[in-house]
């Protein structure tokens, strides 16, 4: 298995490649619409043929049934892609100079056939700066991703190349890049630690779906039913929005709830009477451009008015607002919001955790954002702390830093890996059961009571609780070790000293003078 994964992630980097050459001097922001477009046109493509060739043969419930009737199709959940728009036609035009208008022509009779893609898909490939033959180039590369005769085989192959493209994307396009992404590395510890297995998902700032993405993944990797779930989102950057609901349609997930609006979560709440029961959002760092003189006496702000300088504790709020009486959420934010005291921050920070809704708090590392240097932490908020199968930590809360921890995927992007995954969330776990065998571990992970919170003023910042991590202890006492190396020292230089000697020597013996 892990063969065949590292066999699929060299494919992956191998096709990335091979795509970014043909991107020549277009902008990574303007050129990975084209290249997911595409994607997705190959995927939806690639589901429709599957079915198309069952209805075509006519057997068993398909028996006399048209396979170019479009409710066939949306029978089966698949969407119904018209004669000019499928794929091998495409490919086939892949070298006439009129291949950027075909595509969008296909693209919008796709939308045309299908609603729930209606204003979804990218008809940018008749633009004159897009040069043609680049893009004949990549329609041949995409046209390999299908490697393969099942079906399945070829859709999750799709769908991971989508999401291995939407990380380099995001890797290329920097600062911005990370609007619309947030490393997979984050997304798995957030989503291993709160277990959506079952209920109603919501991410206020969902970017590209990444958050939704990896519940379905953790659900179906513990064997649980994606049917159990309904995902809820909201988005104010419309390119973004498409690309959420592509990356959404490309793994089969029912995006009708993911809304956008230009304006955002806070003026217009797409999502009025949703209480879920999980929460995940990674939400703008430190927004000061959030519309907060605006909403001043707000139903959302029970734990005190968000300063309108800042969106931490607004965003904090309207999740906490959306919770359901039994429900968990874990939010991204920066640093600054476990100890800033100032313009109200305080105030919120010391309610909240008096209303017993702080769980849990993570320092990240250093380097695992695409787009901000800035230290950023999770929070963990929980309405079940008193039971509900776990066991009753009213008054607690569990510190972890991982800021030392993870790798240097390359020269600039820390991840974690499996086994720091593991780490974390196992000790979350841990702590949170019954019969757990959770330990505080100095340096990494501390449970605090609220009387150690009170002395601290209520700073949530991780290091203040565990601590810095003991050096080995090998028995020797300190004034033993200081003396041992300057007897070392010692005899280095007596060493040196002879040398040195010795080599003036031999020079004086040829003849040099020193």
């Amino acid at each position: 298995m892990a063969k065949d994964n590292n066999k699929i992630e060299n494919f992956e980097k191998t096709l990335f490649k091979a795509a970014d050459k043909l991107r020549k001097n277009m902008d990574a922001a303007e050129y990975k619409h084209i290249v997911l477009g595409l994607i997705f046109l190959k995927y939806i493509s690639d589901s429709f043929e599957d079915l198309y060739l069952k209805i075509k043969e006519g057997k068993g419930d398909f028996a006399g049934a048209n396979p170019e009737d479009a409710d066939e199709y949306r029978a089966e959940n698949v969407f119904f892609v018209p004669q000019i728009s499928r794929w091998p036609y495409l490919h086939s035009r892949s070298k006439l100079p009129s291949i950027g208008k075909d595509i969008d022509d296909a693209m919008e009779l796709i939308e045309k056939e299908n609603p729930t893609l209606k204003g979804i898909l990218p008809k940018v490939y008749a633009r004159p700066n897009l040069d043609k033959a680049a893009l004949g180039g990549l329609i041949d590369l995409v046209g390999n991703i299908a490697l393969g005769t099942e079906a399945a085989k070829s859709k999750d192959l799709l769908g991971r190349v989508y999401e291995y493209f939407l990380g380099e994307f995001a890797n290329a396009e920097g600062k911005k890049g990370g609007q619309f992404y947030t490393p997979k590395s984050i997304v798995r510890i957030m989503v291993e630690m709160i277990e959506p297995y079952k209920g109603r998902i919501f991410d206020p700032a969902c970017g590209s779906g990444g958050m939704f993405i990896m519940s379905e993944k953790f659900i179906e990797s513990h064997k649980g039913r994606i049917d159990d779930i309904a995902i809820y989102g909201q988005e104010s950057n419309q390119t973004t929005y498409r690309l959420c609901r592509m990356n959404l349609a490309i793994r089969g997930i029912d995006g009708s709830q993911v809304k956008w609006n230009t304006e955002d979560s806070f003026l217009n709440d797409l999502h009025k009477d949703l209480k879920a029961d999980f929460v995940l959002a990674n939400p703008p760092f430190n927004d000061s451009d959030w519309s907060g003189q605006l909403l001043q006496k707000d139903p959302r702000w029970q734990y005190g008015m968000p300063p309108a300088s800042n969106a931490n504790y607004a965003w904090l709020q309207h999740m906490i607002y959306h919770l359901s009486p039994k429900g968990v959420m874990a939010c991204v934010l920066a640093n600054g919001s476990l100890s800033s005291q100032t313009n109200n921050e305080g105030d919120i920070r010391k309610s909240l955790v008096e209303n017993d809704l702080v769980d849990c708090i993570v320092a990240l590392p250093k380097q695992l954002f695409y787009n901000t240097g800035i230290p950023a932490c999770i929070w963990f908020i929980s309405r079940k702390r008193t039971g509900n199968g776990d066991r009753k930590r009213t008054g607690e809360i569990l510190f972890i830093d991982t800021s030392e921890v993870g790798f240097m995927a390359d020269k600039t992007h820390r991840e974690f890996s499996e086994e720091d995954m593991a780490r974390v969330a196992g000790t979350y776990h841990e702590w949170r059961k019954r019969d757990g065998k959770y330990e505080d571990i100095k340096g990494f992970c501390k449970s605090a009571g609220i009387e150690e919170i009170t002395k601290h003023n209520f700073v949530l910042t991780p290091g203040r609780y565990v601590g810095i991590q003991n050096e080995i202890d090998d028995g020797i006492p300190f004034a033993d070790k200081i003396g041992g190396l300057t007897k070392k020292l010692a005899e280095q230089m007596a060493e040196e000293k002879k040398l040195d000697e010795e080599i003036k020597k031999q020079l004086k013996n040829v003849g040099f003078n020193l």
